[in-house]
């Protein structure tokens, strides 16, 4: 199944990729995560699925259940006639999106380490100097994939709950085609609600957040907040220079933030979400949790958005080889299993 996988998608990709002789396969400048191979088994985190709550039984003794997640037992959804079906709750982490964080435009390890057309050397990304002074920020693209992984190894075949109705992997964001992400004057304007959070007290506010999130419970009512990684706002691909684990943890989590904003995810924790995932424009933290899958997998644990990376990400980058990452997206997902 994983042979033909990989196959579907380097021939949907061959007419693209034919036009754009970038770097090759796989190299150093865009390297191969191999998330289409046997890592795909053994890289992902597949204890952090617990606890699977069913009719309010809690199946699995570790993880944590959200603050905001649905408590119900039994429950009733609509169907297309008007008449309303009885089931049950289900509810549990499930491994949704995969969100990547490249300098070299069109680089795409998670596809193999190919490069895609749509970029030019002048949006070339960069770590950061490291000299404290204007030149002392980070840049990276991002690539976002529905990455429905249970579905795609028919582990959990219900698509009445899965949010967004993907069934398979499929490319669906690609920063380099946004104009807002280099650019933070033009992120500002999609984002006015940034003017409210642009001060000192809001910045040192954060601190709240550092702390929760460290804890494991990261505050949603502060929007503006992403943990120890720093602020979200402009919503912008422009960091200060502080580490590539902490920089593409942030960036991932500006781009999830940013697809909310836009009406382009969805909020699939909570009871009005139970029969059907609703947009949501604000960034939902506790929905969310991370794991990396590239260059060094989180195999066996996860973290919230925003938790210090003294906890799990020391030692994840890799001089030149590893200087790109790949983090997998998990969401609470509170689903109305109806007869």
């Amino acid at each position: 199944m994983l042979n033909r996988l990989k196959v579907a998608v380097c021939l949907g990709l061959l007419a693209l990729t034919a036009a754009a002789p970038a770097y090759a396969a796989g190299s150093v400048a865009c390297p191969d995560s191999e998330l289409l191979s046997g890592k795909m088994i053994t890289n992902i985190c597949w204890s952090c699925l617990f606890p699977i709550r069913v009719a309010g039984a809690r199946l699995g003794g570790i993880g944590d259940t959200p603050k905001g997640a649905s408590e119900q037992i039994v429950c009733a959804c609509e169907d297309g006639f008007g008449v309303y079906n009885p089931g049950l709750v289900m509810s549990m982490w499930e491994p949704a999106r995969i969100v990547e964080l490249v300098r070299a435009p069109g680089c795409a390890p998670t596809l193999g380490g190919i490069t895609l057309p749509g970029g030019n050397k002048r949006q070339h990304g960069h770590i950061g100097n490291g000299n404290y002074d204007d030149g002392d920020l980070a840049f990276y693209h991002y690539h976002y994939y529905a990455f429905p992984v249970l579905l795609m190894l028919d582990l959990f075949t219900n698509t009445n709950c899965n949010a967004g109705g993907f069934i398979d992997m499929d490319l669906m964001y690609l920063s380099e085609l946004d104009p807002t992400w280099n650019n933070d004057e033009l992120s500002f304007f999609t984002t006015p609600e940034a003017a409210a959070v642009a001060n000192p007290v809001a910045a040192v506010s954060c601190t709240a957040d550092a702390v929760a999130s460290t804890a494991g419970d990261p505050i949603d009512s502060m929007f503006w907040c992403a943990g120890t990684w720093g602020t979200l706002y402009p919503l912008s691909g422009n960091v200060g220079a502080a580490g590539m684990v902490k920089n593409t943890s942030l960036l991932a989590t500006k781009a999830v933030a940013a697809l909310h904003r836009r009406g382009l995810a969805r909020q699939t924790m909570g009871r009005a979400n139970q029969c059907r995932s609703n947009i949501q424009p604000m960034f939902p933290k506790s929905q969310y949790k991370w794991t990396m899958f590239f260059p060094d997998a989180e195999a066996s644990s996860d973290h919230v958005t925003g938790e210090s990376i003294f906890k799990w990400g020391m030692g994840r980058a890799i001089p030149a080889v590893g200087e790109d990452a790949v983090y997998m997206l998990w969401r609470w997902n509170d689903c109305c299993m109806t007869y």
